[in-house]
C-alpha cells in the first residue's frame, strides 16, 4: 500500500469517526471532577533555548526536514522547512515566515504533498514552515487531567520553534500563519492567543468556535481516533468551560483586531460533493459555526476576507483553490506586495 493511498484512508477514517460522533453514536462528552487552569509557560526566551535541532535531511536544494527536541512537547517533532529561492544569494538578510499547519490525522508533509505549494512559493521572499502538530493535528497546549506533563504543541509552535528559525535561518518578525481544518483553528487561535505575532491569518474549513453546537463532539472524536481519552484536550466542555473559552477563537476573537484574516468554508453536503460523502458530512457539519464566527467579527467591527462557497467536502482539492486564493491577502501581511 503506497504512503498516499495509507493516508486516503486515515482520512477517510477520520471523517467517518467524526461523522459517527455527530450522529450521536460516538465520543460521549462526560463530566470532569477536576477543573482546568491557565498554562503556566515559560517565556517564549527560556522555551526557544532549550528546543535544539537533533537532524536535519535536506530533500532539495531548497527544502529541509528538521527533526526538533522540544521541552514543551518532551518529544522529538518533525518540522519541514522550504527556503525561497534567492535565500542562499542574501546570507546578511532576514526573511518573513509563513506557516501552513496540517489537518486532522495527518502529518508535517502534508501541504507539500497534496499542494503545489513549493513551486508556488519559489519565487516569493518567504521561507515557509511546515511543523508537527502531533498525531491529532489539534495545535495546542493539551490539559490532559491538569498534568504538568502535558504536551504543549502551541509553545512548541509558537515560541520554540520561532527562535530556532530566527538561530538557524535568519528569520524575520514578520510572521503568516495558514492551515487546514484543526490547523485552520491553530491559524486562528495563534494569531488571538499571541497578538501582534502573526501580521496575517487564514483558514480553510477551520474548527473557529470549538464551543458551538456539535464542535465539542468534533474535537472529542478527532482526539479518540488517535486512541487518548476525549477530555486530555482541554478538559470537559462544561466543567472547564474557562479553558475552553481560552482556547476558542470565537471567544478570543478580539483580540484579532489588526491582523489581516481570511476564512473560507463550503457547506458540504447542502451542494451535493458526493463523490467524497464523508468528506461533504464534515464539511456541513463545519458550516454554522464558520458563520458564527463571522458573524463575532462583525460584531466587533474586524474586518475579514470571507469565502463562504456551496457545496464543497472537507478535502484537499478546494483547500488548494483557498490557499491561492487568500496568498495575496497573507503576502501583503508579510511585506511582499
Amino acid at each position: 500500500m503506497t504512503r498516499t493511498t495509507r493516508m486516503a484512508r486515515r482520512r477517510r477514517c477520520a471523517a467517518l469517526a467524526v461523522t459517527t460522533a455527530l450522529l450521536g453514536t460516538g465520543v460521549a462528552l462526560s463530566a470532569s471532577p477536576a477543573t482546568a487552569s491557565p498554562a503556566t509557560a515559560a517565556s517564549a526566551a527560556e522555551v526557544a533555548a532549550g528546543a535544539t535541532v537533533v537532524a536535519e535531511k535536506w530533500l532539495d536544494t531548497r527544502t529541509v526536514d528538521l527533526t526538533v527536541a522540544s521541552p514543551a512537547v518532551g518529544a522529538s517533532l518533525p518540522v519541514r522547512v522550504v527556503l525561497p529561492t534567492g535565500y542562499a544569494a542574501q546570507p546578511d538578510r532576514t526573511w518573513p515566515v509563513l506557516y501552513l499547519l496540517q489537518g486532522a490525522h495527518d502529518d508535517y508533509t502534508s501541504w507539500t504533498r497534496e499542494t503545489d505549494v513549493v513551486d508556488f512559493l519559489a519565487g516569493q521572499d518567504v521561507i515557509t514552515v511546515m511543523p508537527s502538530s502531533g498525531p491529532t493535528g489539534i495545535p495546542t497546549d493539551w490539559w490532559n487531567y491538569g498534568s504538568a506533563d502535558a504536551p504543549d504543541y502551541e509553545a512548541f509552535q509558537v515560541d520554540e520553534l520561532m527562535g530556532l528559525l530566527q538561530q538557524k535561518f535568519r528569520a524575520g518578525t514578520k510572521r503568516a500563519v495558514a492551515g487546514v481544518s484543526t490547523g485552520g483553528y491553530g491559524a486562528l487561535a495563534f494569531a488571538a492567543r499571541h497578538p501582534g505575532t502573526f501580521t496575517a491569518a487564514a483558514s480553510y474549513s477551520g474548527i473557529l468556535d470549538t464551543t458551538a453546537f456539535g464542535m465539542p463532539t468534533v474535537l472529542n472524536a478527532i482526539v479518540a481516533r488517535e486512541q487518548l481519552l476525549p477530555l486530555t484536550l482541554w478538559g470537559s466542555p462544561l466543567l472547564n468551560r474557562d479553558n475552553w473559552n481560552r482556547h476558542n477563537p470565537s471567544a478570543q476573537a478580539a483580540k484579532l483586531k489588526g491582523t489581516s484574516l481570511y476564512i473560507s468554508q463550503g457547506s458540504g453536503l447542502a451542494g451535493g460533493d458526493f463523490d467524497n460523502l464523508e468528506g461533504a458530512v464534515l464539511e456541513g457539519a463545519l458550516w454554522s459555526q464558520a458563520h458564527r464566527f463571522t458573524e463575532r467579527l462583525d460584531a466587533l467591527g474586524i474586518p475579514a476576507q470571507v469565502h463562504f462557497y456551496n457545496g464543497g467536502a472537507h478535502a484537499w482539492s478546494y483547500w488548494r483553490q483557498e490557499f491561492k486564493a487568500s496568498w495575496p491577502m497573507l503576502a501583503a501581511g508579510l511585506g511582499l506586495s
